[in-house]
């Protein structure tokens, strides 16, 4: 199977549900209105490129994949308070009626955009999902974050045997610290993350290299404040895409978080959609390198809507565009 359609265009899958609404709490940044505008981005860079576009609607994740990568008693716990009318879990992170439903959607969607990548159907697989996922540990929410989005993908791939050796690509500006803890150690997993420091949540020194048999697969560059394009595009192309490369992956996924970006307001970095672009282009022509049918992203972060919009539209774009050269 091939993710280019007639004459070679490019195949894009685009994964939302509007039932992600329905996770919610009046005045919080992570908010319904970013998908909206992650939605428009994507199409916006698809059709720069010339790429078809297909729009889906995810299924929830199923309860076995879901358990495969958190704890039992830790799910249960979230789904009473959302059975329950909802409670703040801490000052950042809350559930509310209907969260779990979003959350399961979240990780569906980003289990169907790797699946659809790794048979070949497409080029780029984006999960344009809330609540985002990369903070959330096997047992434990945070920053924003109830269920892992990406580990579930991750583990997907595994159990249907469609890759053995897996590299997850996290640009959020944030480090993941959830998705650093289920895979450190975990000899066939590679995670590469570029985040500003000092920052929530404190984790992701350089010398956290990952546990047991799997160290060495844990890469994290830490940017300091006022880091700009130039500087970001240097530490993925010159440190982190090599290591990507030498691990030699099966399938690549993204946490696409947009919050280093010079216009969100929670964070310090002065990136613009140039900078993400300028990865973009390196990671598509990576994943060729690799022989890879094309490249997942899962949403993380980005809280300002035209930063979002710019900066989805410019992942996509040079993902394509690094693919063909």
């Amino acid at each position: 199977m091939t993710g280019s359609g007639e004459a070679g265009v490019p195949r894009v899958l685009l994964l939302t549900h509007p039932d992600m609404k329905r996770h919610a709490a009046p005045g919080h940044p992570e908010r319904q209105e970013r998908v909206d505008a992650v939605v428009a981005g994507v199409l916006h860079g698809a059709a720069m490129v010339g790429a078809e576009v297909e729009q889906r609607i995810p299924q929830p994740a199923a309860e076995g994949a879901i358990l495969a990568v958190h704890d039992r008693d830790y799910v249960a716990a979230l789904d009473v308070l959302d059975e329950s009318g909802g409670a703040w879990v801490d000052q950042d992170t809350y559930v509310a009626t209907g969260s779990m439903r979003a959350a399961r959607l979240a990780a569906g969607a980003a289990e169907e955009a790797a699946l659809a990548v790794a048979e070949g159907r497409v080029e780029v697989a984006f999960a344009v999902v809330r609540p985002p996922g990369h903070h959330a540990g096997r047992g434990r929410a945070g920053g924003f974050c109830l269920l892992n989005n990406i580990a579930i993908a991750v583990t997907a791939l595994e159990r249907r045997r469609l890759a053995r050796r897996i590299a997850i690509v996290d640009w959020d500006v944030h480090h993941g610290d959830g998705t650093q803890e289920i895979f450190n150690h975990h000899p066939e997993v590679l995670y590469a993350s570029s985040h500003q420091r000092p920052l929530f949540p404190g984790t992701g020194d350089a010398r956290e290299r990952g546990l047991g048999e799997a160290e060495g697969t844990m890469h994290n560059a830490t940017l300091l404040p006022g880091t700009t394009d130039a500087k970001f595009v240097s530490i993925w192309t010159n440190e982190l895409l090599p290591v990507v490369e030498a691990f030699y992956p099966d399938a690549i996924l993204v946490s696409a978080g947009y919050d280093a970006h010079r216009d969100d307001p929670l964070a310090h970095l002065q990136l613009t959609d140039l900078g993400y672009h300028g990865v973009a282009v390196a990671l598509g022509a990576l994943s060729m390198r690799l022989g890879l049918p094309g490249v997942a992203i899962v949403l993380e972060g980005g809280y300002d809507l035209d930063a979002l919009r710019a900066s989805a539209a410019a992942t996509v774009t040079g993902i394509l565009e690094g693919r063909r050269g």
